[in-house]
């Protein structure tokens, strides 16, 4: 909790500046007792005092003063910055603030950012990963410019560009009966244990699929991590379902993996850029969200589905 206020702040920078507490008092208007009982209540606060009083001679600041009415000077200093909306957006222009959904990251995060580094020299970037109702609040309240995610749960307030379609994958045994196909299908699953994701949103979704084509799958297992699933698959607990699909043939422990996708057309998710509409976009997102399009737009037979995942936790979002 902040004890000291802003106002507070400004009497004793005031008093410093004006040299007495009468002349201090008129350049803020208010009355001289008022400020002497403020001054008492921040050096009470402090546990120490901030201005050496003689009678008939000026105030002078302690050797505390000396430190502490500098930082005083430059928190009020910031404050009326934030409070002036024009030097808000001057501050503002020169920064971008990037959010990733976590299964989307290590795939895509670290190329994102040497690309805008290079498209936007000189502007700060300042980036987030975390979780679908983290990001859309974020979003929302302006506290990020432009978000890659999938474009579910979004409601009408947000502006999407779609970039790329994610298909699911499933994750199998290498001796699964099913592992010799080049693709699957829904149907193929509706009588096998499932392992999906330990999160709400993404095993409505997944379930959801199922109910589309009039199945309901049992879910054996629900995990937080995309390797523990794809390890429980490679053992034969189940079959993995996932939006994210990393390179390889095995699961962290080394037991062979097969991974298929889900030819399903209905299955396929946009993987989008999006951006709260209620917020005007600056220069550098502008600039950024052209540069992103274009570089998802020079890759479209690259898989999509990002690297590693975790599911829920505030952490990130998954489908």
């Amino acid at each position: 909790m902040l004890y000291l206020t802003l106002r507070q702040l400004e009497y004793v920078t005031t008093i410093a500046r004006a040299g007495s507490l009468s002349a201090a008092a008129a350049q803020l208007n208010v009355s001289q007792p008022s400020l002497s009982v403020a001054l008492s209540q921040v050096e009470a606060r402090l546990g120490q005092p901030l201005f050496i009083r003689r009678r008939g001679a000026p105030v002078t600041p302690t050797a505390f003063a000396e430190t502490y009415l500098p930082e005083a000077e430059a928190l009020l200093a910031r404050a009326r910055r934030l409070e002036d909306p024009l030097a808000a957006r001057q501050a503002m222009a020169g920064s971008l603030s990037l959010g990733v959904f976590e299964d989307l990251a290590p795939m895509h995060l670290a190329p994102l950012l040497r690309l805008l580094r290079a498209t936007l020299p000189g502007i700060e970037l300042r980036w987030q990963i975390a979780g679908f109702e983290a990001l859309a609040g974020a979003l929302a309240e302006g506290r990020l410019d432009l978000a890659l995610s999938y474009d579910l749960g979004l409601d009408a307030g947000f502006e999407r560009v779609k970039l790329a379609s994610v298909a699911p994958h499933a994750f199998l045994a290498a001796d699964d009966p099913l592992a010799g196909r080049a693709a699957l299908h829904l149907l193929d699953l509706t009588d096998r244990p499932l392992i999906l994701f330990d999160e709400g949103l993404s095993v409505r979704h997944m379930l959801a699929l199922f109910a589309r084509i009039g199945a309901r799958p049992l879910v054996r297992h629900r995990v937080q991590r995309l390797e523990v699933m794809r390890s429980l698959a490679a053992h034969g607990e189940g079959v993995g379902l996932s939006y994210t699909n990393p390179p390889g043939a095995s699961s962290y422990d080394g037991a062979p993996l097969c991974t298929l996708p889900l030819a399903d057309a209905m299955a396929a998710e946009p993987l989008i850029l999006v951006r709260h509409l209620r917020l005007p976009q600056s220069e550098p997102a502008l600039a950024a969200s052209a540069a992103i399009r274009a570089h998802f737009a020079a890759r479209p037979g690259e898989n999509h589905g990002g690297g590693d995942h975790t599911g829920a936790g505030g952490a990130g979002f998954v489908a």
